[in-house]
């Protein structure tokens, strides 16, 4: 959104008419023209202060995008723990398979090489065991 004049159109100006009397004995207003031309010549306010405040919003805080990925990291081997004790069980749970499958997908924001193809076996070897119920997600 820009702002384009933040000035009242219809805004009274101490020029002029103001103060003097009409035929009546009152206070009457000029007709708006000199309104106009101090409307017109009233400065643009910045809108840097908004525009700054938005850019440092928009920028991501290296120590807390440092904690996220360690959360999910950590997230995503807590949950191929289990599905290694699953896997040795002989009992695999859908449900475990599918968030592997979520966690995976979240991983990979990133573009680091050696954790994609990491990711990748990882993520070739839940769709096989998900296969073997009868589902295949999309890629």
């Amino acid at each position: 959104m820009r702002v384009e004049n933040t000035a009242r159109a219809n805004s009274v100006s101490n020029r002029g008419g103001v103060g003097r009397a009409g035929q009546n004995g009152g206070f009457f207003v000029d007709d708006g023209v000199t309104a106009q031309r101090a409307a017109a010549a009233a400065p643009i306010a910045a809108t840097s202060g908004i525009d700054a405040l938005l850019a440092l919003q928009a920028v991501e805080d290296p120590m807390l995008a440092k904690k996220k990925a360690l959360r999910r990291g950590n997230a995503l081997l807590d949950a191929l723990e289990t599905i290694k004790a699953d896997l040795l069980i002989g009992q695999v749970s859908e449900g475990r398979l599918n968030q592997v499958m979520v966690l995976i997908g979240q991983a990979r924001e990133r573009n680091l090489p050696g954790l994609d193809d990491v990711l990748d076996d990882i993520e070739l070897r839940a769709r096989v065991e998900l296969a073997k119920f009868g589902r295949y997600p999309a890629t």
